[in-house]
């Protein structure tokens, strides 16, 4: 029988500076030159009897052959990649790679995972850069907990941990002097107190006042780019913030923070822990997916 099908290394160029939009980004993605890039797409034309690609100063676009070919050999080289991954090697078994979200990284997760270890010292975990538009077309992460709705990921295995619920956090100390002033009765005061803004999540404030019943527009505050610095600025009484209640609970618990009005709201975004379909029954992966559900839903009912 004919083959009628190019090699894998020409395939791999085309599909990667046709995600990219680059030959330079494709050859550093590689680990090639762009001249290496370049020549393997001239071969794989050559080898259909057609452009696949035009070349511009702007970058590249697919002609309709090009996006055929590209549409077609996604999934079955992400496929190809994810099985030679899983098969060299031995140790490849117990060992995950994770690409995580750095605020639920350092705030929530990696404080839980002695935990896990203790559970699974076989297994050894490591963690990648995270990218917010995490696409699976690299060899890792083999996972990663990212922040959306499942259903933003349709071509992945999604299960919804936790992150949905926000809170309204102030210092200790105004807690108590409104109280004792007579003040925040109602949840409609805090529109005269300084609101701290995620420069992210910009309509949380918005949605805790309509979920608490209180039909106003907030003003907009100071807006930061980071939970922490955040929840340093509650802590040093430059006014109140919402959070995600998962990010806060330990300073919650430990006093640091106080909770003026605890009244459940929720977004529809969380955080989601997502890998490829063909992943999904990785040993290393079930086992941390067994454990980060039960640890995610233990925490929700307490």
């Amino acid at each position: 029988m004919k083959i009628h099908s190019p090699s894998m290394s020409e395939l791999h160029a085309f599909a990667t500076a046709a995600r990219l939009g680059s030959f330079t980004k494709a050859a550093e993605t590689l680990c090639l030159t762009q001249g290496a890039v370049s020549r393997a797409i001239s071969r794989l034309e050559a080898h259909f009897g057609q452009p696949l690609m035009k070349r511009s100063a702007h970058g590249l676009t697919l002609t309709d052959a090009g996006r055929r070919l590209a549409d077609a050999i996604a999934v079955p080289l992400h496929t190809i990649e994810t099985i030679s991954s899983d098969l060299r090697g031995g140790a490849s078994r117990q060992h995950l790679s994770l690409s995580v979200v750095p605020t639920l990284a350092s705030v929530w997760l990696v404080p839980r995972l002695p935990e896990f270890y203790k559970r699974h010292s076989e297994i050894t975990l490591s963690f990648t850069a995270y990218r917010r538009d995490e696409d699976f077309s690299l060899a890792t992460p083999h996972a990663a907990i990212l922040s959306g709705l499942p259903q933003q990921w349709p071509q992945c295995h999604c299960d919804y941990l936790l992150g949905r619920e926000i809170v309204v956090i102030c210092h200790p100390d105004r807690l108590q002097a409104r109280k004792a002033a007579g003040h925040w009765i109602h949840p409609r005061e805090l529109l005269d107190e300084p609101l701290l803004y995620h420069a992210n999540a910009t309509d949380n404030w918005q949605r805790w006042f309509d979920s608490a019943g209180v039909p106003a527009k907030p003003q907009p505050g100071t807006a930061l780019d980071q939970v922490s610095i955040i929840v340093r600025a509650v802590m040093a009484d430059m006014g109140i913030a919402v959070l995600q209640r998962c990010l806060v609970r330990d300073e919650i618990d430990a006093g640091r923070v106080a909770t003026p009005f605890d009244i459940p709201v929720s977004l529809d975004r969380g955080y989601v822990l997502c890998c490829p379909l063909q992943r999904k029954d990785h040993p290393a992966l079930s086992a941390f997916r067994e454990w980060l559900l039960e640890v995610a839903a233990r925490e929700q009912t307490t």
